[in-house]
């Protein structure tokens, strides 16, 4: 009885986990899309990571605006929760 019910929860659990890898998914094609759209930022170089809706960006950009505005184009991407901005600029190490 025990095993059933165990085995009853993870057939109830299982779908969450696979909508969200879904969702993550689905925002990272976003936000990539729109980055490498960007005149300013011009994301080609940018990686984006994306776990349960929270964002992260690394590389490197050629100034601050860029940066700033690759973290402002990733926050209007529907779904994301948070944006951790680890980019850098050229001279910064």
């Amino acid at each position: 009885m025990r095993y059933l019910s165990l085995l009853l929860i993870l057939v109830l659990i299982a779908p969450l986990f696979a909508q969200n890898s879904h969702e993550d998914d689905r925002i990272y094609d976003q936000v990539r899309l729109k980055l490498t759209e960007d005149d300013t930022v011009k994301g080609g170089g940018i990686e984006v990571i994306v776990k349960n809706g929270a964002v992260t960006l690394r590389g490197r950009v050629h100034d601050e605006k860029a940066r700033a505005k690759a973290e402002k184009i990733a926050k209007k991407v529907k779904g994301v929760v948070s944006v951790t901005n680890e980019l850098k600029l050229p001279n910064a190490d």
